[in-house]
Order: C-alpha cells, then sequence, then structure tokens
C-alpha cells in the first residue's frame, strides 16, 4: 500500500558531489570489473590463449607484409619487436574502445533500476583490457629473450604512456558509450573505427617512414604519440621519439577526454529514460 509518498534518487548534481558519489561507490567498480574479468576468462584457457594469440597473429602477418615484402626500417631491432611493441597500446585500445562503447547497453537493467554514478560502468569495463596488456606484455618478454633484446632504462618510463593510452581509450570509450544510448549504429561503427584506425596508426611499420613535412600533420591521430612512445620505452637504442608529435597527441587525447567526460556527463540523466 502506498503511504502517499514517492522516492526519488537524483544523482549528486554538483561536480564535487559527483566525484564524492563515485568514491563511495567504489566497491560497485571494483565488482563489476571483477565480474567483467570472470566472465571474459571463466574458460580460462580460451580465454587468455585469445588475449595471446589476436597480438602474436597480427605481428606475424605486419612482419612479413612491411619487414619482408615491404622491407621498411626496423630501427635497428628485430621486426617482431618493433611490431609487438605497438600492439600492445594498440590492442588495449581497441579493447578498451570495444568494451566501453557497449558498456552501458550491457548494463542496461542496472541503468533503469537504481541510481550510481554512470561513469563506472564504462571505466570498469576497461580494467579487462588492462588484464589482456599485462598478459600480452608477458609474451613480449618472451620475444625479447628469444632474440636476446634487452631494454635500457628507458623502459621505466613506460607506465607514463600507458596513462596516456588510458586516457586515450577512456576519452574516446566515453563519447562511444554516451553516444550508443542514443543512437544504437553506433555499435556498428565501433568495429569499423578500430579496424581503420590499426591501419593508419604506426602498428606494423614505424612512425619514422612518414615524410618529416608530414609527420605533424600524422600526429593529430593521437596513437600515434601512445604508440610512438611505447616503442621508444621498449626498443631504446636508437630509437627516434617525435617530440612535437608527442605534445599534439597527449593535447589531443586530453582534451577528447575532457569534452568526453564533459558530455557524459550532460547527458548520463537520460540514460535509463532511452534505454
Amino acid at each position: 500500500m502506498s503511504n502517499g509518498f514517492d522516492l526519488i534518487i537524483e544523482p549528486g548534481k554538483s561536480t564535487k558531489q559527483y566525484w564524492r558519489d563515485l568514491w563511495k561507490y567504489r566497491e560497485l567498480f571494483l565488482f563489476l570489473s571483477w565480474r567483467d574479468i570472470l566472465v571474459r576468462y571463466k574458460q580460462t584457457a580460451i580465454g587468455i590463449a585469445w588475449s595471446v594469440l589476436r597480438p602474436f597473429l597480427t605481428m606475424i602477418v605486419f612482419t612479413i607484409i612491411f619487414g619482408k615484402l615491404a622491407q621498411f626500417p626496423s630501427e635497428g631491432v628485430p621486426y617482431p619487436i618493433l611490431v609487438y611493441a605497438a600492439m600492445l597500446p594498440w590492442q588495449f585500445f581497441a579493447n578498451s574502445l570495444a568494451e566501453s562503447s557497449n558498456s552501458l547497453i550491457t548494463n542496461a537493467n542496472m541503468l533503469s533500476k537504481i541510481y550510481f554514478p554512470r561513469l563506472i560502468v564504462p571505466a570498469s569495463s576497461i580494467l579487462v583490457s588492462l588484464v589482456d596488456f599485462l598478459i600480452s606484455f608477458v609474451i613480449l618478454a618472451v620475444i625479447m629473450l628469444w632474440y636476446s633484446f634487452s631494454p635500457d632504462w628507458r623502459i621505466l618510463m613506460l607506465p607514463l604512456f600507458l596513462i596516456l593510452a588510458f586516457f586515450t581509450s577512456f576519452g574516446f570509450g566515453l563519447w562511444f558509450a554516451a553516444l550508443n544510448v542514443r543512437y544504437r549504429d553506433f555499435r556498428y561503427i565501433v568495429p569499423f573505427v578500430v579496424q581503420f584506425g590499426l591501419y593508419i596508426s604506426p602498428v606494423g611499420f614505424s612512425s619514422s617512414v612518414v615524410p618529416e613535412k608530414w609527420r605533424l600533420l600524422y600526429s593529430l591521430n593521437p596513437m600515434v604519440g601512445v604508440i610512438d612512445g611505447f616503442r621508444w620505452s621498449i626498443l631504446g637504442g636508437d630509437t627516434p621519439l617525435y617530440w612535437p608529435g608527442l605534445l599534439l597527441s597527449t593535447t589531443l587525447t586530453m582534451i577528447i577526454f575532457i569534452l568526453g567526460l564533459r558530455y557524459f556527463r550532460n547527458t548520463e540523466r537520460t540514460f535509463a529514460d532511452i534505454i
């Protein structure tokens, strides 16, 4: 029997209150992250094998096409290592974008029943991609041992570029997650973006093959700076780093992330009604 009162649960409208809510619901973030990891690896052998085989097979194909047939320069390192060092951030970006863009639709029942900061959903989905990244990094270590290749001190800078990869992935993920709720056609756009981005990013080749006059324009692709940073950290030696391009990619990444966060915050209160 109704007592004549309706309980309306609303999100914190101020930015300060919203961040407090994020901290308040931190256990939900951990629960969703752990749930997604368990679902991904519930058949452990298959899940881990897929995380390894996908970048490994792509590395082999790119090594044959760009390293053997096209004879692209390898910056003085074995070509498989050159490619795999780029596959790490690219797979992290591709997996994060795919998981986060569909995360709100996947958790539609939760969105329509209870209040919590919706930002938790796409953020927790990226953690699964981080697990894939760590598994792939172990395979890179094995490949480097196989070729008797060891990094130098610059490997210590790798966490900084991983953070940059996270913001790049999360920024695009927030845009696509919010747009996917309103326009379901975006679920078909994401695979195209990932596939197209793979070929316009310096994954199978070094960005040094791009003519100098086009290097800065090429760096308008935010993943160029991320991939170049990973290679610079992992390969060491004489591997060049195009600092103007890295600065441009980093600036664009932060702009995309900030605008994506603002758009997500402005539209999240309508998710439950639309979904």
